[in-house]
């Protein structure tokens, strides 16, 4: 066992160090968060959560377990501690919410490995028919930078880059505090496809097609994915970007597996959600100083949120509680209502011009943006002492 003092070392939109009791201690807030909601009904039972680490998938399996009970199975791709090195947020997280869900008399499980391949699927599939063989909801929240084609093994990488033609826009280098300008190349018609295949639906849909062929879908289950949207000034890297693409597959695949469900009286659909600092999210040019300028709006306006929030409203006023799915034109359901209200965005695009290294700290909440990035990774936590040592292999029961 090794003890060590854990401080973060940020390279890039990366830190590489994750602190365990600080992981712990955010796990802890977002289950005081749910717990501090009504208590929702006809609540999920027994979830399945592909992608359950971080981010919006981990806040789905708080709300899930903490606002309605539910039993969650939870599939990852996480670093252990090794050779005195931290493990990554993600493996802390698991750790923190499943001692937190057992000590609170919920089952709560997991398996670590590429939720892409047809191994992991089968793996998975066998322990849910031993220990919960009735999934009524089934959460994608998948965000990885490369996939594996378990059909081909090809192996595909995702890129961030437009479609058509180049993008120049104002940025932010939050390593130097620098507002300055980026340039985005086009992506080729092989790395669009490439990224399709990473980020878009196919294996939301494998998932599905596992589930039901071993007769583990309830009568009535759900599933979900996360996407984004956001202001036209990110379109060009995002909606109409690589991304988009990937995107619009996403959207096409929920259609499909809406059909699948529905058979059993289910569903299936995309929540799109609003901006908020995660891993995936700070690695996207222009976003992070968009959401530094976002969220000193929406904190003004009191209708700031992080994805436990967002979760939580979309299960408390939408998914359960007696509630209807707003479906948009486009099927989709939006919980980024409150970031896309009028007087938000024209405050944001106020304020997006006159940004620069000089006013960042005056105009945006670029603060707020480091702090919620370094909570990411169990740093910034009241009640936990950074200075002191602390124990960095932490087993996941």
């Amino acid at each position: 066992m090794t003890k060590q003092v854990v401080s973060p070392r940020v390279r890039g939109f990366v830190c590489i160090t994750a602190h365990p009791e600080g992981c712990a201690a955010h796990i802890r807030e977002q289950i005081a968060y749910v717990k501090s909601r009504p208590a929702m009904k006809n609540g999920p039972k027994n979830v399945l959560v592909i992608g359950a680490s971080t981010g919006y998938g981990l806040a789905s399996r708080i709300s899930a377990a903490f606002g309605a009970g539910a039993n969650t199975f939870g599939v990852y791709f996480e670093r252990p501690s090794a050779n005195g090195k931290p493990a990554s947020a993600g493996w802390y997280n698991t750790a923190a919410f499943e001692a937190e869900a057992k000590k609170a008399g919920l089952y709560a499980a997991s398996m670590n490995g590429d939720a892409f391949s047809a191994e992991m699927k089968a793996q998975v599939v066998e322990r849910l028919k031993k220990e919960m063989p009735q999934i009524d909801l089934v959460v994608y929240s998948l965000a990885a930078p490369r996939r594996t084609d378990p059909a081909t093994g090809e192996v595909y990488k995702s890129v961030l880059k437009t479609v058509g033609e180049p993008f120049v826009s104002k940025n932010l280098d939050t390593d130097k505090k620098l507002v300055n300008e980026v340039t985005i190349d086009p992506a080729n018609d092989e790395e669009i496809k490439a990224t399709v295949k990473v980020m878009g639906g196919e294996d939301w849909k494998l998932w599905i097609e596992a589930l039901e062929a071993a007769g583990l879908l309830a009568d009535g289950c759900q599933s979900v994915a996360y996407s984004y949207i956001g202001p036209s000034l990110t379109w060009p890297i995002y909606k109409d970007g690589s991304i988009g693409q990937a995107k619009k597959d996403l959207y096409a695949k929920a259609k499909e597996i809406d059909a699948i469900l529905k058979l059993r009286r289910g569903r299936a659909f995309v929540s799109v959600n609003k901006a908020v600092v995660t891993q995936a999210s700070s690695a996207i040019p222009v976003v992070p100083l968009y959401i530094s300028i976002l969220f000193k709006v929406m904190k003004a306006k009191g209708l700031h949120e992080d994805c436990i929030e967002q979760i939580q409203r979309l299960f408390e006023t939408q998914m359960y509680n007696d509630n209807c799915l707003a479906y948009d034109e486009q099927g989709l359901v939006h919980i980024d209502d409150w970031e896309m209200r009028d007087d938000v965005q024209k405050e944001v695009f106020e304020i997006w011009p006159k940004v620069s290294t000089e006013n960042l700290l005056e105009l945006t909440d670029f603060v707020g943006y480091q702090e919620g990035f370094l909570k990411l990774f169990g740093f910034g936590l009241p009640g936990v002492d950074y200075s002191a040592e602390v124990e960095v292999e932490v087993p996941i029961a």
